[in-house]
């Protein structure tokens, strides 16, 4: 399918308490229960997935051959989390094509709009950037950028750096499958694992960001999600069960912007981390009548 004749992507779900209590939940192995009913910052991505997941297998369609889709970069705007009982509406768009080596790497934008509290009409609340690079890929013509998101938010300073160390289970990888919806079975199945070229099953990408970001906001946001503001990385290396992970913090001096990495004994596996987080009892930024977040 070329890219004139897809149609362009919408999806509409109701977001429900317990979607928003059991993906937190599997968003944070290893931590202290998050307060109910307030959602992941990363919970967003989970909304984003299925839409972007249906355009590339369409994008993909006449290939000749298998497609595998590698996850590169990751960013996420947010004014604020997404409400357990709301209507969201998830609108996806193709922001370029770049012939590679391997295949063709791909930018999608996609934006969330809910129906805020309060107000009569629909209330853009996440905006989201994929990178990815899907391998195999022969038939796609390049076009447009795949630069994607804004630049990260610059640091004030450097604060004491902190370093926690997680180990990811079968078990809690199983968990994150089933909360977030993404159940390809390289996740799931020794088999399907090693078929694709891994030792064993594999962490999610977004799961040790998750993790990562859980981790941030406890230390430096009072545990408070609703005032992450955005987050971003770029993925290098596969995590697999079973091994130390390193999640180093570096705060900047008053611990809005913190840079983070994940690692495990291979190497780095989570690079070029950041999360922005608001001060205590600061407002979220106005709801832009159109054009992107800030």
């Amino acid at each position: 399918m070329t890219l004139l004749a897809l149609p362009a992507p919408v999806r509409t779900l109701t977001v429900t308490e317990a979607d928003v209590t059991g993906y937190r939940a599997a968003a944070r192995p290893g931590l202290a229960p998050a307060a109910p009913g307030l959602a992941s910052p990363v919970h967003p991505f989970v909304l984003a997935h299925t839409v972007a997941e249906q355009t590339v297998a369409e994008l993909t369609a006449a290939e000749p051959g298998p497609i595998s889709v590698v996850h590169l970069g990751q960013d996420i705007r947010v004014l604020r989390p997404v409400r357990p009982g709301e209507e969201v509406t998830v609108r996806l768009e193709v922001l370029g094509i770049r012939k590679e080596p391997r295949g063709a790497r791909i930018a999608l934008r996609v934006r969330l709009t809910g129906q805020g509290e309060g107000r009569t009409g629909p209330e853009p609340f996440a905006e989201l950037v994929i990178s990815a690079l899907l391998v195999g890929a022969t038939l796609l013509e390049p076009f447009g950028d795949i630069a994607g998101g804004s630049p990260a938010p610059t640091p004030l300073g450097a604060g004491p750096p902190q370093t926690v160390t997680h180990e990811l289970t079968t078990d809690r990888i199983r968990t994150y499958a089933h909360a977030s919806g993404d159940l390809n079975p390289i996740h799931l199945a020794p088999e399907a694992a090693r078929a694709a070229g891994f030792e064993t099953v594999i962490a999610h990408g977004m799961s040790v960001v998750a993790l990562a970001v859980e981790e941030a906001v406890d230390r430096f946001a009072d545990g408070d999600a609703s005032r992450v503001r955005g987050l971003g990385c770029r993925f290098s290396a596969p995590v697999p069960p079973g091994v130390p992970l390193d999640i180093v913090l570096q705060p900047d001096a008053e611990a809005r912007v913190v840079r983070f990495t994940c690692k495990t004994p291979k190497g780095a596996a989570v690079k070029s981390g950041w999360v922005e987080i608001a001060g205590p009892a600061t407002a979220a930024p106005p709801v832009p009548e159109g054009g992107d977040l800030p």
